[in-house]
């Protein structure tokens, strides 16, 4: 298995002999506006690639957690070709064909993909009112022959569903979107310093990796200080705070 952080929760993975494509967000700095009701005004996303889009648009399969759009965004939907493998929860699966794909697969619960075996798995993008706007969002569980079982979390909190993902799978390696983004009402929608020291806490025997860091608007938990938590906490030796185009295992 090798990974790397593209930008935000983009991922490309190579596992069992296959490139996937995790949450093509691929737009340039600046391109899409600001998320509303959020306490920073910039333009999304905060960041460019660092990466040559001609290298992502190598993947075998695209593997989408949900189609907000800093996860899915208009110049992947463009540049993607249209007979890629694409892997998805199953309320998903209408959008992406309006846009042309034509091998769009849901994941009930779990799939058999070219030797991988990939499971769905549920999680919380919020709590309350702001939870349940947010709409279904999903993860995915990677497992193969002599390869690491690969947990990545999607846009959640810390929750009994990742509490029992996390038991069930007993992953090596755990891919979290943190950030801690927020509204100005409700309270966080993806993992704050907190919620990574509760999976780490949960399953000490599961390598951490941060994504979802740095790159749209209403994130503001930053790498500096998440870095400190996790110094002061101890917790160094089993989270991973990647850079954008940094590889990890």
């Amino acid at each position: 298995m090798n990974i790397q952080l593209v930008r935000h929760s983009t991922l490309f993975i190579q596992y069992a002999g296959q490139k996937l494509l995790v949450d093509p967000m691929l737009s340039p700095a600046g391109a899409m506006a600001a998320v509303p009701n959020t306490a920073n005004t910039l333009s999304n996303p905060l960041v460019n690639l660092k990466i040559n889009i001609t290298e992502l648009l190598e993947a075998d399969a695209i593997l989408l957690t949900h189609t907000h759009r800093d996860h899915f965004d208009g110049v992947a939907a463009e540049l993607l070709r249209k007979d890629i493998a694409f892997l998805c929860q199953p309320q998903d699966v209408e959008k992406i064909r309006s846009q042309g794909f034509q091998q769009v697969t849901p994941i009930e619960y779990e799939f058999e993909w070219n030797g991988i075996r990939i499971t769905r798995t549920t999680g919380q993008h919020g709590i309350g009112e702001i939870g349940r706007l947010m709409g279904p969002v999903s993860g995915y569980v990677l497992q193969a022959p002599n390869e690491p079982t690969l947990y990545i979390a999607g846009d959640t909190i810390w929750c009994e569903d990742v509490a029992q993902a996390l038991t069930k799978y007993q992953p090596d390696v755990t891919v979290v979107f943190a950030g801690g983004a927020e509204f100005l009402q409700g309270g966080p929608i993806t993992m704050t310093s907190e919620d990574i020291r509760q999976v780490c806490l949960h399953s000490p025997n599961t390598r951490v990796v941060v994504a979802h860091m740095e790159t749209w608007n209403h994130c503001f938990l930053k790498r500096p200080e998440l870095r400190a938590f996790v110094e002061m906490h101890q917790l160094q030796d089993q989270v991973c705070i990647p850079e954008d185009g940094e590889y990890f295992h």
